[in-house]
């Protein structure tokens, strides 16, 4: 499982967006008008729109790239404020989502398959702007990610990242029992793997601070800002519990 799990999680996200998984819904025709007005905001963590701050003022002509970002959400947006947008994600159907509503408003998209714990399919700076919702739950290793994202980022390029904090991992599934410690690294330990349906669920892992910001600061990155957010439902939202952070970084110029 260890050598093929990036593989099972495109498979198993293919099927929730097959059954209407919100993160794979695409925007409507409505949404993206109001975004050509003007009217627009993203979410990289479920419930906090992103500060518009955190982007350039014009984003004509800017070059994003959604990294694991498919869904047909963010880019749409991006892209009817004017953006050059390419989204990147394993999901075949995430990325069938942004080719919909692509094909749909009549702008332009690079749509590419590609596994991000891998080196990027981009040349050096191609990129002014990286946007990365909540996905790296998904990958083991988040260093190397960051250090490509360092790689692909122009001089002064800006990556936006939503990071889950991994409290979700050690509390039951009521959200009123801490049942497990943390690194949860289901590859590593078969006792964490069996709480979890891998078919249903996928194979999920835990990243710390170290691991999600320090990392960003090693990868050669500066934090300009940072917020955090809860999981919009359950226990831990109601008792105001942060499950995830989201991060604003920039590449030196």
């Amino acid at each position: 499982m260890a050598m093929d799990y990036v593989e099972h999680n495109a498979t198993v996200i293919d099927r929730w967006v097959d059954e209407g998984w919100e993160w794979g819904r695409p925007i409507s025709h409505d949404e993206y008008e109001r975004a050509r007005s003007g009217e627009w905001s993203i979410l990289l963590t479920p419930t906090h729109a992103v500060p518009r701050d955190w982007f350039p003022e014009d984003l004509t002509g800017v070059r994003v790239l959604g990294l694991a970002s498919g869904g047909g959400q963010q880019m749409p947006l991006l892209s009817a404020a004017g953006a050059r947008c390419t989204v990147l994600d394993y999901s075949q159907r995430q990325l069938d989502s942004e080719r919909l509503v692509a094909e749909r408003e009549g702008y332009p998209i690079e749509l590419v398959r590609a596994d991000m714990t891998k080196p990027l399919p981009f040349a050096d700076g191609s990129f002014d702007l990286i946007v990365h919702p909540v996905s790296n739950c998904y990958v083991r290793e988040v260093l190397p990610i960051w250090r490509e994202c360092f790689r692909v980022l122009a001089p002064g390029g800006r990556l936006l990242s939503g990071l889950d904090n991994g409290i979700n991992y050690v509390v039951d599934d009521a959200e009123e029992r801490i049942v497990d410690g943390l690194p949860f690294d289901p590859v590593a330990n078969p006792r964490q793997r069996e709480r979890f349906d891998i078919d249903e669920d996928g194979m999920q892992f835990s990243h710390s601070f170290n691991e999600q910001i320090r990392g960003q600061l090693q990868a050669g990155f500066t934090l300009l800002d940072c917020y955090d957010d809860t999981n919009g439902v359950g226990r831990l939202h109601e008792l105001g519990i942060p499950s995830y952070w989201a991060t604003c970084a920039q590449k030196p110029r």
